[in-house]
């Protein structure tokens, strides 16, 4: 069935639909990942979003289940020049099409998705809806205000409290603030027993469980929509280390005073080179965000700038243990530059 993606500058795109059949409405984006196809549909960095990838054929390895990032897609469409139907890996279970299908997740082919992307640069990211045949202008109107991300936080974190690798010998409070399970895997294989609190969790429910350490992950949407969980951090600073990435970058940057503020275009993919200003090595990062931290206290120095348009990758306290980066170290998927941070923020507790 034919579809159309419709930007909210007017801009229009005719593909084929497949996947869920649905009408929706998201914040479109791009990312420029040439595999890994499967860690971005179910990243919760995603959520509310309409995802399109540059690299043209997509879903040629299919879909296997050990792979996913979640326990299911947070993403609203997926957007593609061309989808493969007869995918071909050992590892393989599903094809995109039945896995989209499966998930509620719509997703257009055909699409000149370069030229997508062109627009996103140049405009910036935008509102857009994707719906079947010919809608009208007041159809489509109706549906693109209808767009409402700010609850992806609450929408993707966990839904109680539980624990992770009971054997560890480092206790951290994790806050689930729409983690991917990479993070959750690579501080479990370092010996670290993990206690996992919902974004909106109290100061005083972390300090009930007597962690060694605070670690907040990534997720989606604007970190000012956070459910208090700033809060909860200014409550933490100065008993624990506090370490963080991507969202939970943010959140501990405004907990300390720093700003945010929202990029052009996001950073999305696993190729954006990362400068640590300490030894001035330059890293290939994966990343997913379109927010930034800013304007920082004198108590907050950077530590790593992106290398493309010199925005901050990185910060810490010039006095109390606490760290953050806003590229993923644990990669899924994407470049293991980066893994050895996580032993750098455990190597705080001690």
């Amino acid at each position: 069935m034919k579809g159309q993606l419709i930007l909210e500058n007017g801009a229009r795109f005719v593909g084929e639909l497949f996947g869920a059949d649905a009408n929706i409405v998201g914040e479109v984006v791009f990312t420029t990942g040439m595999t890994g196809y499967q860690e971005t549909l179910t990243d919760p960095s995603f959520a509310g979003q309409i995802v399109t990838m540059t690299f043209p054929l997509i879903g040629n390895y299919g879909i296997n289940f050990e792979d996913m990032e979640a326990k299911h897609t947070n993403l609203k469409a997926f957007v593609v020049r061309e989808k493969c139907d007869f995918p071909s890996n050992f590892r393989n279970e599903m094809n995109l099409d039945d896995f989209l299908r499966q998930q509620g997740v719509v997703g257009l082919e055909g699409v000149d998705t370069r030229a997508l992307t062109r627009i996103l640069r140049d405009v910036g990211v935008m509102k857009g809806v994707i719906m079947k045949g010919d809608p009208s202008d007041n159809d489509i109107k109706i549906l693109m205000d209808s767009m409402d991300n700010s609850k992806v936080i609450m929408q993707t974190t966990t839904d109680g409290i539980y624990t992770v690798n009971d054997t560890g010998r480092t206790h951290i409070a994790f806050i689930d603030m729409g983690a991917k399970q990479g993070i959750v895997r690579d501080l479990a294989k370092r010996d670290c027993r993990l206690t996992v609190f919902p974004a909106d969790v109290s100061a005083d429910k972390i300090d009930a469980v007597k962690p060694d350490m605070i670690f907040l992950s990534n997720g989606p949407g604007n970190p000012l929509d956070a459910p208090g969980t700033v809060d909860t951090v200014k409550a933490l600073i100065g008993k624990y280390p506090i370490c963080g990435i991507c969202m939970g970058h943010q959140i501990i940057g405004l907990a300390l005073g720093c700003k945010t503020k929202k990029l052009k275009f996001g950073h999305h993919g696993g190729n954006h080179p990362v400068k640590d200003l300490k030894t001035g090595n330059v890293y290939i990062t994966s990343q997913n965000h379109n927010y930034i931290v800013s304007d920082y206290p004198d108590e907050v120095e950077e530590t790593f700038v992106n290398v493309n348009d010199g925005t901050c990758e990185g910060i810490r306290h010039k006095m109390l243990p606490i760290m953050s980066v806003q590229f993923h170290p644990e990669a899924s998927p994407g470049p293991l530059d980066t893994g050895w941070l996580f032993d750098r923020f455990l190597k705080e507790v001690k």
